[in-house]
C-alpha cells in the first residue's frame, strides 16, 4: 500500500500551496476581522479549477476527484479557514449534490459557471428548529400546477450571502418522514426568496453565513434535483462528501497552527535557552504532529475509498471526527506554546483554533458521527 501522493495530485498540492501563501496569507487577518473574502480571489480560484475540483471535464470541472479536493482543502485552510469553508461548502455540498443527482439538463445549465467561478452554490438543509436531527425540517414545498410553492426558513447557510445558486431541501410528503423530503434549485433573484443579514461568528469569520427565508418561492418542474421525495436520501449521500473534506481542512488548520508553534518554539527564549530546547514544548509538538498524520491518513482513506466508488459513510465518519476534534486541540497546544502573545490576534494560532471549532459542529457534529460509527459497528 502506497500513502505517498501520485505526482499529479503532489504538483497540484504544492501549486495551491505557493498560491495560498503569496495570495490569501498577507490578507487573513484583515479578512477575519472584516468578515469578507474578495470577489475577485473566487474567480482565481474557478481559473486554477478549484471551484470544479470534483465535478467531471464534460461540465467545466477537474474531475481530479476527492483525494485532490482533500488536497485543496488541507492547503486553503493552512492559511485561511474561512475560505477554505467556501470552497468546501460550494464543492463538497452545493456542487456535489448537483453531481449525484441534478439532470442532464440541470448539469448543463448551472455546472460550467459554478465551476468557473462566475458563480457560488450552496446548500440548505439546516433550519432554526432542527440541525443534527436534520429529516425533521419543516421546510414546506407544496404542489402549484407543475411546479411547487416552497415556504420556510433556513439557517446557518455557508456562502448564502455571496451564492447565485442554492439546493434547497424541503418536505414534499408531510405524512412520510424522510421519505417525503425532495430538492430544488432555488437561484438567489427568485421572487419571494429573502437572504438574511450575516452571522458575527466566533470563527472562520471571512465565510458568510446567513439564514434564508421562502415566501411561497416558485419553483417549476425543471428545478427539482433527482427524484421527487429522495432528497433526504441524496442529502445524506452529498453530507458523506462534505464531511471528508471537512476533516481535510481540519487538518490545514492543525498543520497551520504547529507550523506556527515550531517557528515561535524556534525563535523565542525563555529561561536562557529556546522553547524548542525545553522538553515539555518538545513533548507538546510531537503530539501535534503525531495527530495531525494520523488524522491526515484517515482523510486520504475515506476520500480513496470514495474516489474508488466504494462505501465511504463510515471511514468519512471516522475521519471527520477525529480531524475535526484533534485541530481543536492542536490549536488550543499551539496557543500554550505562543503563552501570552497567542491569545492575542497579532498571532494567527488564535484564529486556527476559533477556526477549527466549526469543525466539530458542522456537517455532522462529533456527537453525530459517533451515533453513526457506533450504528455502523452493531450492524443498525
Amino acid at each position: 500500500m502506497d500513502f505517498n501522493l501520485p505526482e499529479d495530485l503532489a504538483a497540484l498540492r504544492d501549486a495551491v500551496r505557493r498560491f495560498a501563501a503569496e495570495r490569501i496569507r498577507p490578507h487573513t487577518r484583515e479578512w477575519d476581522r472584516e468578515q469578507h473574502l474578495p470577489d475577485e480571489l473566487i474567480a482565481e480560484l474557478g481559473q486554477m479549477g478549484l471551484m470544479g475540483i470534483v465535478t467531471p471535464e464534460a461540465y467545466g470541472g477537474a474531475g481530479l476527484g476527492y483525494l485532490a479536493n482533500a488536497v485543496v482543502m488541507e492547503e486553503l485552510a493552512r492559511q485561511d479557514g474561512g475560505l477554505a469553508l467556501t470552497v468546501a461548502a460550494h464543492n463538497g455540498l452545493c456542487l456535489a449534490h448537483l453531481n449525484l443527482a441534478a439532470s442532464e439538463e440541470q448539469k448543463q445549465r448551472y455546472l460550467p459557471k459554478l465551476t468557473a467561478g462566475e458563480w457560488v452554490g450552496a446548500w440548505g438543509l439546516t433550519e432554526p428548529g432542527c440541525g443534527s436531527d436534520a429529516a425533521a425540517l419543516q421546510t414546506r414545498a407544496v404542489r402549484d400546477g407543475g411546479g411547487w410553492r416552497l415556504s420556510g426558513h433556513k439557517m446557518f447557510i455557508t456562502n448564502g450571502a455571496r451564492a447565485h445558486v442554492f439546493v434547497v431541501m424541503a418536505r414534499t410528503d408531510p405524512d412520510k418522514g424522510p421519505k417525503g423530503i425532495s430538492a430544488f434549485i432555488v437561484e438567489r433573484t427568485d421572487k419571494g426568496f429573502e437572504i438574511g443579514r450575516k452571522e458575527d461568528k466566533l470563527g472562520v469569520r471571512s465565510s458568510d453565513t446567513v439564514p434564508l427565508d421562502f415566501d411561497h418561492v416558485y419553483c417549476g418542474p425543471e428545478d427539482l434535483v433527482g427524484e421527487l421525495n429522495q432528497g433526504y436520501v441524496d442529502a445524506l449521500r452529498t453530507l458523506e462528501r462534505g464531511r471528508i473534506g471537512i476533516g481535510a481542512l481540519s487538518i490545514g488548520l492543525a498543520r497551520g497552527a504547529l507550523e506556527e508553534a515550531i517557528a515561535y518554539a524556534k525563535d523565542r527564549k525563555a529561561f536562557g535557552k529556546a522553547l524548542a530546547d525545553q522538553q515539555a514544548i518538545q513533548f507538546m509538538l510531537a503530539d501535534m504532529a503525531t495527530e495531525i498524520e494520523t488524522a491526515r491518513l484517515l482523510v486520504h482513506d475515506a476520500a480513496q475509498t470514495l474516489d474508488r466508488g466504494e462505501d465511504s459513510r463510515h471511514k468519512a465518519s471516522l475521519a471527520k471526527l477525529v480531524a475535526s476534534e484533534m485541530a481543536t486541540r492542536v490549536g488550543l497546544k499551539a496557543i500554550q506554546i505562543h503563552g501570552g502573545y497567542g491569545y492575542t490576534k497579532d498571532m494567527p494560532v488564535e484564529r486556527y483554533m476559533r477556526d477549527a471549532k466549526l469543525c466539530e459542529i458542522g456537517e455532522g457534529s462529533s456527537e453525530v458521527q459517533r451515533i453513526l460509527i457506533a450504528r455502523n459497528l452493531l450492524g443498525w
